[in-house]
Protein backbone atom coordinates (compact mmCIF):
# COMPACT_ATOMS: atom_id res chain seq x y z
CA UNK A 1 0.00 0.00 0.00
CA UNK A 2 2.90 2.31 0.57
CA UNK A 3 3.64 1.88 -3.04
CA UNK A 4 0.19 2.74 -4.15
CA UNK A 5 0.05 5.53 -1.73
CA UNK A 6 2.87 7.28 -3.27
CA UNK A 7 1.82 6.64 -6.47
CA UNK A 8 -1.38 8.43 -5.59
CA UNK A 9 0.11 11.16 -4.92
CA UNK A 10 2.05 11.20 -7.74
CA UNK A 11 -1.22 10.96 -9.61
CA UNK A 12 -2.47 13.89 -7.42
CA UNK A 13 0.52 15.72 -7.62
CA UNK A 14 0.50 16.14 -11.72
CA UNK A 15 -3.62 16.59 -11.63
CA UNK A 16 -2.79 19.64 -9.17
CA UNK A 17 0.03 21.08 -11.67
CA UNK A 18 -2.21 20.40 -14.71
CA UNK A 19 -5.11 22.14 -13.15
CA UNK A 20 -2.72 25.13 -13.10
CA UNK A 21 -1.04 25.06 -15.84
CA UNK A 22 -4.66 25.40 -17.69
CA UNK A 23 -5.63 28.03 -14.84
CA UNK A 24 -2.53 30.06 -16.53
CA UNK A 25 -3.22 29.04 -19.76
CA UNK A 26 -6.55 31.45 -19.40
CA UNK A 27 -4.99 34.16 -17.77
CA UNK A 28 -5.51 37.63 -19.75
CA UNK A 29 -1.66 37.85 -20.55
CA UNK A 30 -1.32 34.36 -21.81
CA UNK A 31 -3.94 34.55 -24.22
CA UNK A 32 -2.99 38.14 -25.71
CA UNK A 33 0.39 36.19 -26.05
CA UNK A 34 -1.02 33.34 -27.64
CA UNK A 35 -3.10 35.42 -30.15
CA UNK A 36 0.02 37.58 -30.76
CA UNK A 37 2.12 34.40 -31.88
CA UNK A 38 -1.01 33.17 -33.83
CA UNK A 39 -0.91 36.46 -35.72
CA UNK A 40 2.73 36.13 -36.02
CA UNK A 41 2.06 32.29 -37.20
CA UNK A 42 -0.39 33.65 -40.17
CA UNK A 43 1.31 36.07 -41.10
CA UNK A 44 4.74 33.60 -41.69
CA UNK A 45 2.32 31.60 -43.68
CA UNK A 46 1.43 34.59 -45.85
CA UNK A 47 5.10 34.87 -46.83
CA UNK A 48 6.10 31.92 -47.07
CA UNK A 49 2.53 31.33 -49.94
CA UNK A 50 4.03 34.72 -51.55
CA UNK A 51 7.40 33.30 -51.70
CA UNK A 52 6.29 30.71 -53.77
CA UNK A 53 4.62 32.61 -56.56
CA UNK A 54 6.23 32.64 -60.21
CA UNK A 55 6.71 36.74 -59.90
CA UNK A 56 8.36 36.20 -55.85
CA UNK A 57 10.86 33.70 -57.82
CA UNK A 58 11.26 35.81 -60.76
CA UNK A 59 12.23 38.76 -58.47
CA UNK A 60 14.88 36.43 -56.77
CA UNK A 61 16.31 35.54 -60.59
CA UNK A 62 15.99 39.29 -61.64
CA UNK A 63 18.29 40.19 -58.22
CA UNK A 64 21.09 37.22 -58.57
CA UNK A 65 21.19 38.52 -62.65
CA UNK A 66 21.91 41.95 -61.40
CA UNK A 67 24.41 41.01 -58.61
CA UNK A 68 26.25 39.03 -61.55
CA UNK A 69 26.28 42.06 -63.96
CA UNK A 70 27.72 44.75 -60.90
CA UNK A 71 30.18 41.68 -60.41
CA UNK A 72 30.70 41.28 -64.33
CA UNK A 73 30.90 45.23 -64.80
CA UNK A 74 32.86 45.80 -61.91
CA UNK A 75 35.68 43.00 -62.67
CA UNK A 76 35.32 44.75 -66.27
CA UNK A 77 36.02 48.06 -65.19
CA UNK A 78 39.13 46.97 -63.27
CA UNK A 79 40.80 44.84 -66.16
CA UNK A 80 40.01 48.24 -68.08
CA UNK A 81 41.80 50.66 -65.47
CA UNK A 82 44.64 47.89 -65.28
CA UNK A 83 45.01 48.09 -69.06
CA UNK A 84 45.03 51.78 -69.42
CA UNK A 85 47.34 52.36 -66.61
CA UNK A 86 49.32 49.14 -67.98
CA UNK A 87 49.61 51.54 -71.50
CA UNK A 88 50.95 54.65 -69.75
CA UNK A 89 47.80 56.50 -71.65
CA UNK A 90 46.43 57.94 -68.51
CA UNK A 91 49.86 59.46 -67.16
CA UNK A 92 50.84 60.05 -70.57
CA UNK A 93 47.56 62.50 -70.84
CA UNK A 94 48.51 64.13 -67.20
CA UNK A 95 52.16 64.83 -68.00
CA UNK A 96 51.20 66.27 -71.44
CA UNK A 97 48.18 68.47 -69.96
CA UNK A 98 50.91 69.70 -67.01
CA UNK A 99 53.21 70.75 -70.13
CA UNK A 100 50.62 72.44 -71.57
CA UNK A 101 49.33 74.54 -68.28
CA UNK A 102 53.37 75.37 -67.80
CA UNK A 103 53.15 76.48 -71.62
CA UNK A 104 50.17 78.74 -71.26
CA UNK A 105 51.73 79.79 -68.19
CA UNK A 106 54.13 80.89 -70.19
CA UNK A 107 52.08 82.65 -72.78
CA UNK A 108 50.64 84.58 -70.15
CA UNK A 109 53.67 86.16 -68.42
CA UNK A 110 54.36 87.82 -72.29
CA UNK A 111 57.75 85.70 -72.86
CA UNK A 112 57.03 84.01 -76.20
CA UNK A 113 59.06 83.22 -79.28
CA UNK A 114 58.96 80.93 -82.73
CA UNK A 115 60.36 78.11 -80.73
CA UNK A 116 58.30 78.21 -77.87
CA UNK A 117 55.15 78.05 -80.00
CA UNK A 118 56.39 75.17 -82.17
CA UNK A 119 57.01 73.04 -79.06
CA UNK A 120 53.47 74.10 -77.93
CA UNK A 121 51.98 73.08 -80.93
CA UNK A 122 53.89 69.68 -80.28
CA UNK A 123 52.86 69.64 -77.25
CA UNK A 124 49.43 70.22 -77.59
CA UNK A 125 49.40 67.70 -80.70
CA UNK A 126 50.88 65.05 -78.46
CA UNK A 127 48.23 65.67 -75.37
CA UNK A 128 45.57 65.27 -78.46
CA UNK A 129 46.71 61.95 -79.44
CA UNK A 130 46.84 60.88 -75.89
CA UNK A 131 43.32 62.12 -75.31
CA UNK A 132 42.14 60.01 -78.83
CA UNK A 133 44.10 57.43 -77.37
CA UNK A 134 42.26 57.13 -74.08
CA UNK A 135 38.99 58.20 -76.10
CA UNK A 136 39.56 55.03 -77.93
CA UNK A 137 40.19 52.71 -74.65
CA UNK A 138 37.26 54.22 -73.14
CA UNK A 139 35.47 53.10 -76.34
CA UNK A 140 36.49 49.48 -76.20
CA UNK A 141 35.41 49.35 -72.83
CA UNK A 142 32.19 50.70 -73.48
CA UNK A 143 31.59 47.34 -76.11
CA UNK A 144 32.18 45.53 -73.77
CA UNK A 145 30.01 46.87 -71.08
CA UNK A 146 26.99 46.99 -73.48
CA UNK A 147 27.34 43.25 -74.41
CA UNK A 148 26.98 42.78 -70.74
CA UNK A 149 24.06 45.42 -70.69
CA UNK A 150 25.99 47.57 -68.38
CA UNK A 151 27.96 50.62 -67.65
CA UNK A 152 26.10 53.74 -68.77
CA UNK A 153 28.73 56.10 -67.36
CA UNK A 154 32.01 54.63 -69.63
CA UNK A 155 29.30 56.46 -72.48
CA UNK A 156 29.53 59.74 -70.36
CA UNK A 157 33.08 59.29 -70.20
CA UNK A 158 33.85 59.24 -73.40
CA UNK A 159 31.63 61.78 -74.26
CA UNK A 160 33.43 64.41 -71.69
CA UNK A 161 36.87 62.80 -73.26
CA UNK A 162 35.55 63.80 -76.79
CA UNK A 163 34.19 67.09 -75.61
CA UNK A 164 37.62 67.83 -74.12
CA UNK A 165 39.24 66.63 -77.46
CA UNK A 166 36.84 69.08 -79.13
CA UNK A 167 37.90 71.98 -76.79
CA UNK A 168 42.00 71.91 -76.80
CA UNK A 169 41.29 71.42 -80.60
CA UNK A 170 39.66 74.59 -81.15
CA UNK A 171 41.93 75.86 -78.85
CA UNK A 172 44.90 75.17 -80.75
CA UNK A 173 43.20 76.22 -84.00
CA UNK A 174 43.06 79.66 -82.40
CA UNK A 175 46.70 80.05 -80.96
CA UNK A 176 47.91 78.90 -84.35
CA UNK A 177 45.78 81.79 -86.00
Amino acid sequence: MNKRGGKLKDIRDTASDAVEILRELGTPGVQESLDKAKEIAIIAKEIMETMKTPEWRQNLENIQLISQNMNSASSQIGDAMKELKETGVIEDAQRLIKTAKTKLDFLGEGGIGSQDLRELSASFKEMLQSINGLTDELKLVAVDSRRSGTLKNVEQTIKEASDAYRTVTKSITKLES
